[in-house]
């Protein structure tokens, strides 16, 4: 298959460009900075390209099978645009060159509700403050999944939760429903990116992929995941 992924150089990103190599699919990687990009082999191109460029990412997406963006911006408290505005150029590409498959990263703080079971001090305490620091990327997801649910193609959203580093792929759960848990760990996450792209899974459904074993505990990724949101 051939697939292009947006914010290929991010930590997320890197992750789901090497998982789908492993699995003999081509990859177009686009980041802005493609001197930067540390993977190299015969199934892997690194282009430049902006997605709040619709010209650059019209060119890009042409030939690809499906797309995946693991765009990610960290917390602000100025308005966010570009997870809406990229993933709308991203769709209005797909549309014109024949492409269906889209896989998009999002987060479960978008229309964020608790899931049934969440640990108490999680709910009441962490879950409030981390909401009130990424509200205006929160916001702008939500519009994202907005825009992608309306497009008419064969879309997935895939929310993880709190991002942290883990070597291998664990026994994750894919999920439609809130489950509870706030640790997603980047390995989990780009092989289930590609899992939806590839397999087709969960089509025109927002699903949540949450780690289950390995976790770091509430604080750990309080301190240091919370101050690099959107790093995906």
């Amino acid at each position: 298959m051939k697939l292009v992924i947006f914010g290929a150089n991010g930590p997320t990103g890197r992750l789901t460009v090497e998982q789908a190599m492993m699995e003999g699919h081509e990859v177009t990687a686009v980041t802005r900075r493609p001197d930067a990009f540390p993977l190299d082999d015969t199934r892997l191109s690194v282009v430049k390209a902006d997605i709040l460029d619709p010209d650059g990412v019209h060119r890009v997406v042409a030939g690809h099978d499906g797309v995946i963006s693991t765009v990610g911006v960290p917390y602000t408290k100025e308005p966010v645009t570009v997870y809406s505005e990229g993933t709308a150029n991203v769709i209005k590409a797909m549309d014109a060159h024949g492409i269906r498959r889209l896989v998009c990263v999002s987060s479960i703080g978008a229309n964020y509700e608790d899931a049934p079971g969440e640990a108490l001090v999680f709910r009441k305490v962490i879950v409030p403050i981390l909401l009130r620091m990424g509200r205006p990327l929160y916001e702008d997801t939500s519009r994202m999944e907005d825009i992608v649910s309306a497009s008419g193609l064969d879309w997935t959203v895939v929310r993880p939760a709190g991002l942290f580093d883990a070597t291998t792929v664990s026994d994750y759960t894919v999920s439609k429903l809130r489950h509870p848990g706030w640790f997603t760990s980047r390995r989990d996450l780009a092989d289930a990116l590609v899992r939806e792209a590839v397999d087709n899974l969960n089509p025109n459904s927002r699903v949540e992929v949450i780690t289950t074993e390995g976790v770091p505990n509430y604080f750990q990724v309080f301190v240091k995941e919370a101050l690099h949101i959107g790093k995906k």
